[in-house]
């Protein structure tokens, strides 16, 4: 059983316990990878016990013709992108081939705007051979993590790590032949949501997103871009 008491406070408290599951791997020069937008402020704690650089890696979902919540699969930002789909789910729901193709252009016009706006002119950061940890603030049914996992592994990440606070058991199962290693500090049988092992999980703004990105960009000395009209307000759209 969990705690009477929430044993997070916040995000950056969960990445601070985090940090302190991870500090082995600091010698193998990790590359550390934040699924957004609550996966940010754990993975900022992350990266600075680390000494790693970070970056934010965007996952988005296809929903199902007129039940956009059902997750056919995901689309992952990459060169080449990556596009993972339930294929029994699919074939089930006799998705056509036209909106699984117009709506993986969509989720790409969407990445290519949330990098934009939380990364300016930064490119993207490779992890071809390098370790890769990817963070988010907890996982209850996996979707997300688990194409964020398949698409770094076809990218050629050398070795692929996941970790979280906290996660349901089933879906820690469910992944873990998908990485070579896993990190998670709270795997209870009660679980019903991430947000109950938090004492504050008030959404994470855009905003604190991009100043969470740039301070990281700051500490391993990449370029920042600066402030001004060439970039994007966060909120233009959802």
């Amino acid at each position: 059983m969990h705690p009477d008491y929430p044993p997070f406070a916040d995000r950056r408290d969960a990445g601070r316990q985090l940090a302190a599951a991870l500090t082995h791997l600091r010698t193998e020069q990790p590359v550390v990878l934040a699924l957004p937008r609550g996966g940010v402020p754990v993975a900022h704690e992350v990266a600075l016990a680390l000494q790693a650089p970070m970056d934010v890696l965007l996952v988005r979902k296809i929903g199902a013709p007129g039940f956009a919540e059902l997750g056919l699969g995901a689309v992952v930002e990459g060169d080449p992108h990556q596009v993972v789909l339930n294929g029994d789910l699919v074939k089930r729901l006799d998705v056509p081939a036209g909106y699984l193709q117009a709506e993986e252009q969509r989720q790409l016009r969407e990445i290519a705007r949330r990098r934009e706006v939380y990364c300016g002119g930064r490119s993207r950061m490779p992890v071809r051979g390098r370790t890769a940890i990817v963070v988010d603030d907890g996982i209850a049914t996996g979707g997300t993590m688990a194409a964020a996992l398949r698409a770094l592994a076809q990218e050629g990440a050398g070795r692929l790590i996941f970790a979280v606070p906290v996660a349901a058991p089933s879906t820690l199962d469910m992944l873990g032949g998908q990485a070579d290693d896993a990190v998670c500090l709270l795997a209870p049988p009660d679980f019903q949501s991430v947000g109950q092992f938090y004492e504050d999980f008030a959404q994470t703004t855009d905003e604190e997103v991009l100043a969470l990105l740039d301070a990281a960009a700051a500490a391993s000395r990449a370029p920042v871009p600066p402030p001004g009209p060439g970039r994007p307000d966060p909120r233009a759209s959802p």
